[in-house]
């Protein structure tokens, strides 16, 4: 064998799993196609690269300009006319980017990992087919193989890209310009959170989604609390509206749009189709080498990722559950443990989630839908950030925490956030649900004061009637 470990995919979860499996004293190699503009190689996949990070940092320049803008006048502090410059907030955007793509290949570099370029298929249990830029192909062979090749968007063809007016979400992270009149097909993460980076920078915003549901993750107190601050935040969310057609104008898009059967025509400058992702499995698996695709692209596996060849392991969005990066990373180890021999699990009852809008929205853990459903009795708490002495001294004090616990236990089942810091202060919840805690241990744990974190606290006591800061 050429090595003990080839994982196809150099994603958060693919370098992950390549870079423990060395660590475990194995030989290993990592297969990614991804390149740069210079046709060097890139890895970190859409997380690094076109997803998680490049939005966060939009997310944070758009929300400085927003502040200056709106905010600071509250706090007394005054700015004349603020502005900003696109390009340099872009340039700062792909700055990091470029950081921590090479910071990757270091990684793997230091922990002698093998990055090798080109697209990988299965071709047996044992064996990968390599194939470059150039058509040149080659074969590997492994003890050990991890499918670790992510998602890719959905594509909707009532409204087909074209890479200038209609754009995916790698798309809407380069404008040039900021668009006057934006919609935005689908307000799930994705839609929300590009649809604050534009809404901030000056951009009408429309989102249209085709559920009648908004956020259907969430228990509808917490849902309703988010769509109303989002209508502050002059981002227009109509739901049940299902965009039929797209009619390009050269500089603009008309939509067709259907609200409940009346069908309306609106024009943009520029439309984002956010409407989710898809496992990216095409051309991953040869024809019989013995593992197959579901009619949705997943592949199959066990709760330890093993698909049912016992020495390919698949990780990430290529698997069920939610797409993820930290779900992926967590796998990744996982699945490179479990080839040394060890017996890592991954808990997939209490796999964090987060909204990277302002307000953040958190969740993790179950809701009282999901309770109802199940058949559990359940009891709840939950504390208002507008009784939060630090969201006041920050002037940042809209949304609530909500925790479920077991009726009769107290085990605490679920914890959603809606508000400043709501993806720190989740941690705090999760942790505590990882080792069983209950409603009262959060109760009883010393929080510091003043902080949000607080919020945190006062819920676990609300839901024993016991909250000090508001009436139970």
């Amino acid at each position: 064998m050429d090595y003990d470990v080839v994982v196809i995919g150099g994603g958060p979860g693919g370098y992950v799993a390549a870079i423990k499996s060395a660590q475990l004293g194995m030989k290993v190699a990592c297969v990614e196609y991804d390149e740069d503009s210079n046709g060097k190689q890139k890895m970190g996949g859409t997380c690094l690269n076109v997803g998680c990070i490049p939005s966060k940092s939009l997310l944070d320049s758009s929300y400085k300009f927003k502040q200056i803008s709106a905010s600071l006048p509250e706090h007394g502090i005054n700015v004349s006319k603020a502005n900003y410059d696109l390009s340099k907030m872009m340039d700062r955007k792909n700055d990091i980017v470029k950081k921590l793509t090479s910071g990757v290949s270091q990684l793997l570099k230091h922990n002698k990992v093998e990055s090798i370029f080109g697209k990988g298929k299965l071709i047996s249990k044992n064996e990968i087919e390599i194939s470059d830029s150039k058509g040149k192909k080659k074969t590997l062979k492994a003890k050990y193989i991890v499918l670790a090749t992510g998602s890719r968007p959905i594509y909707l063809d009532s409204v087909p890209w074209n890479g200038t007016n209609i754009v995916g979400s790698a798309g809407a992270l380069e404008f040039s310009k900021t668009p006057k009149k934006l919609a935005i097909i689908g307000a799930g993460v994705i839609g929300l959170e590009l649809g604050s980076v534009w809404s901030r920078l000056g951009s009408e915003v429309e989102i249209f989604e085709a559920e009648k549901t908004f956020l259907p993750m969430l228990d509808d107190d917490i849902s309703r609390l988010i769509e109303r601050e989002f209508k502050n935040q002059n981002i227009n969310i109509n739901l049940g509206a299902m965009v039929k057609s797209s009619k390009n104008n050269r500089s603009s898009v008309t939509l067709e749009i259907d609200f409940a059967g009346q069908v309306e025509k609106r024009k943009f400058d520029k439309v984002i189709v956010a409407v989710g992702r898809k496992p990216f499995s095409e051309n991953l698996l040869a024809k019989g080498c013995g593992l197959d695709v579901d009619e949705k692209g997943f592949i199959e596996v066990n709760n330890f990722c093993q698909t049912k060849l016992e020495n390919i392991y698949a990780i990430g969005d290529l698997v069920r559950g939610p797409m993820l990066a930290h779900k992926a990373m967590e796998e990744g180890v996982m699945a490179a443990e479990r080839i040394a021999g060890k017996k890592m699990e991954v808990n997939y009852d209490l796999v964090p989630s987060v909204i990277y809008t302002h307000p953040e929205i958190a969740w993790v853990g179950k809701t009282e839908k999901q309770l109802k459903q199940e058949n559990i009795e359940f009891k709840k708490g939950s504390f208002p950030f507008a009784a939060s002495g630090r969201a006041l001294a920050a002037g940042d004090s809209v949304g609530a925490v909500k925790i479920l616990a077991d009726k009769e236990s107290d085990q605490v089942l679920g914890v959603q956030i809606f508000g400043n810091s709501a993806s720190e202060i989740l941690q705090q919840g999760l942790i505590g649900m990882e080792f069983s805690a209950s409603s009262e241990d959060f109760g009883l744990t010393m929080f510091s004061h003043p902080t949000v974190s607080e919020a945190l606290h006062e819920a676990a006591l609300a839901v024993n009637k016991q909250a000090i800061h508001i009436g139970n």
